[in-house]
C-alpha cells in the first residue's frame, strides 16, 4: 500500500508518466424491437426484452496527472489482450517516455509472464523494460485511481444497451476523447500518514 502512495506524491514528470491502470467488461444487449423514441414530455422508453450478445472487455490506462486516459476495447481478457495493450501503450501513447510508471492490481494477467506469452522474448523484454510495476494489495484495488476512471465509463458511456462490438468502440472512443478534451484530472489526497493513522489495523503490533 505504501509503495502505491508513494507513487501518487511524486512530480508530474513526462519522461515517467504515472499511468494506473483496470478494465472492466460489458454484456452486449441488443434491442428485440425498436424503441419508442421521445415526446414532449415524455423520455425514450425500451423494451424490457433484449437479446445477449456475448461479453466484451474494456482495458483502461488513465494518467491522473496529466488527465489522460486510453481505452481499448477486445474480445477476451487473456494475457495476450493485456499484453496488446501493453505495447500499444508503450509504442503509441507513450513512445516518447523513458519508462511508464504502473499502477495496477495483481490479477494473474497483469504479469511480465504475459508479455512473453504473447511476443517473442527479445520483444517481451523491450516491452517490459519501459515499465515500473507497482500492484495494489489484495483487497487493496481501491488505491487504484483507474477505479474512479471505470466508475464514471460506467456512468457515462457503459449506462445503456450496446448490441455489439463496433457499437461499443464508437462509444469508448467518443467517451475517451471527451474526457482527453476536458484533460480532467485526479486530486488525490489520501497519503501514506493517513493509511498507517486509519487503517492501523492492517499494520504489525511489534511489543516493546
Amino acid at each position: 500500500m505504501e509503495d502505491v502512495l508513494e507513487v501518487y506524491t511524486r512530480p508530474y514528470d513526462a519522461r515517467y508518466p504515472q499511468v494506473c491502470m483496470d478494465e472492466v467488461s460489458k454484456q452486449l444487449l441488443a434491442d428485440t424491437r425498436p424503441p419508442l423514441p421521445m415526446q414532449p414530455g415524455q423520455p425514450e422508453r425500451e423494451d424490457y426484452e433484449y437479446e445477449r450478445h456475448g461479453v466484451w472487455n474494456v482495458f483502461l490506462a488513465c494518467e491522473p496527472l496529466a488527465g489522460k486516459r486510453y481505452l481499448h476495447v477486445s474480445e477476451r481478457r487473456t494475457k495476450v489482450d493485456w499484453a496488446q495493450f501493453m505495447r500499444e501503450l508503450v509504442d503509441v501513447h507513450y513512445a516518447q517516455a523513458e519508462k511508464i510508471v504502473r499502477v495496477l492490481d495483481n490479477l494473474n494477467t497483469h504479469t511480465p509472464a504475459a508479455l512473453y506469452a504473447a511476443f517473442a522474448p527479445a520483444e517481451a523484454r523491450r516491452i517490459a523494460e519501459r515499465r515500473e510495476i507497482h500492484s495494489t494489495p489484495k483487497h487493496g484495488s481501491w488505491l487504484n485511481m483507474a477505479e474512479i476512471e471505470l466508475w464514471v465509463l460506467s456512468q457515462h458511456c457503459l449506462n445503456q444497451r450496446i448490441a455489439d462490438q463496433a457499437h461499443l468502440q464508437r462509444e469508448a472512443e467518443a467517451w475517451q476523447q471527451r474526457r482527453n478534451q476536458k484533460a480532467v484530472t485526479v486530486d488525490w489526497r489520501f497519503t501514506t500518514e493517513d493509511a498507517r493513522i486509519k487503517l492501523k489495523h492492517l499494520y504489525p503490533s511489534i511489543e516493546p
